[in-house]
């Protein structure tokens, strides 16, 4: 042991007692790389003891007595002038404690890694978990109340929604030809469209009242489904709305006002996350509406949608408009404007 080279020659005189009933001896104390050795004063062994299983009983207070772990009867005292002695058999027990095993010591790391790991799952990957089986339970029907509700929510800035009977059947019309289940339009306070919960497209009426080719409208209800398809918006306001959110709706299927408020106040000041060129030519590519118009629509100069411009899956071909110019002018006129 290394903590025993300073201390391989130290020897000391004590009082040893081999039992209670006899009378204590001076000996002759060494210490060994394990054990304390006591020995006549012809150096003839008497006795071993291991330092591991040392007990002092009297901490602090001299003379020091020593007994062996389980035999307290019998004893080694050494006086307060043995300090060298002493020390070394202090040091020793601690060297010795320190290499051996401590199983409880590994216990106790191993229960703290389980509790670590147990917490690690509850906030890390349950929330998630939870949120995503929430997702894929909850009814169509659900959706659409709960696309309702936010849409109510969203009215109170942008105004009601604009349309009548006959402008509302040509938004059907769009809807179909886009693959939304429902296009609502609003006059105002919507950057352009939204996606909602339900299928609710909610489109800005500047999409329709400020340009000629209804292709334009109809590439930004792609763009919505083609970020719906990324993420559910379900998804999305539950997410926002932390984990108990997803925990009431499995358990009350419902949302409370303040979660709906508080998503549809950050759905209409946060910019809409953007869609990959791949993504979105090819959702342009399976509604057979050109993209080129949108891309326009979206950047004048071309040079940041360059590769919608470039790659529009319609190039070349002779399509059918979104909407028939009749159709087109009634929408145009959806809000009164």
């Amino acid at each position: 042991m290394t903590a025993l080279k300073q201390y391989e020659r130290i020897e000391a005189t004590g009082l040893w007692r081999p039992a209670p009933d006899e009378q204590r001896r001076e000996v002759v104390v060494s210490i060994g790389e394990a054990t304390l050795t006591i020995s006549d004063f012809n150096d003839r062994a008497l006795t071993h003891w291991s330092l591991a299983a040392l007990e002092r009983r009297n901490p602090g207070e001299y003379p020091a007595v020593y007994n062996p772990d389980g035999d307290p009867g019998e004893t080694l005292e050494l006086a307060e002038t043995e300090t060298t002695m002493i020390a070394a058999i202090d040091r020793l027990q601690r060297a010795i404690e320190t290499a051996r095993p401590h199983p409880g010591r590994i216990r106790w790391i191993s229960v703290g890694v389980v509790v670590a790991v147990v917490l690690a799952v509850l906030t890390l990957w349950l929330p998630g978990a939870m949120r995503r089986h929430v997702v894929s339970v909850v009814p169509d029907i659900k959706r659409q109340d709960i696309g309702r509700s936010v849409l109510g929510r969203i009215e109170r800035v942008t105004g009601r929604t604009c349309g009548n009977e006959e402008t509302d059947q040509v938004l059907a019309k769009l809807a179909q030809r886009t693959g939304v289940r429902r296009l609502v339009v609003v006059p105002g306070g919507l950057a352009a469209s939204l996606y909602l919960p339900g299928g609710i497209v909610v489109l800005n009426h500047t999409l329709i009242e400020d340009f000629e080719d209804s292709s334009v409208v109809a590439g930004f209800i792609l763009a919505e489904r083609s970020r719906a398809l990324a993420r559910d918006p379900m998804d999305e306001l539950l997410y926002r709305a932390g984990p108990m959110a997803s925990f009431r709706l499995l358990t009350t299927g419902g949302l409370t006002p303040e979660i709906l408020d508080s998503y549809a106040e950050r759905v209409l000041a946060e910019p809409r996350p953007d869609v990959p060129d791949e993504d979105l030519l090819a959702i342009f590519s399976q509604a057979a509406i050109p993209s080129s118009p949108y891309a326009y629509a979206r950047d004048i100069t071309g040079e940041s949608v360059l590769g919608l411009i470039e790659a529009d899956p319609m190039t070349g071909r002779t399509l059918e408009p979104v909407l028939a110019d009749r159709d087109w002018v009634r929408l145009q006129g959806i809000c009164g404007s």
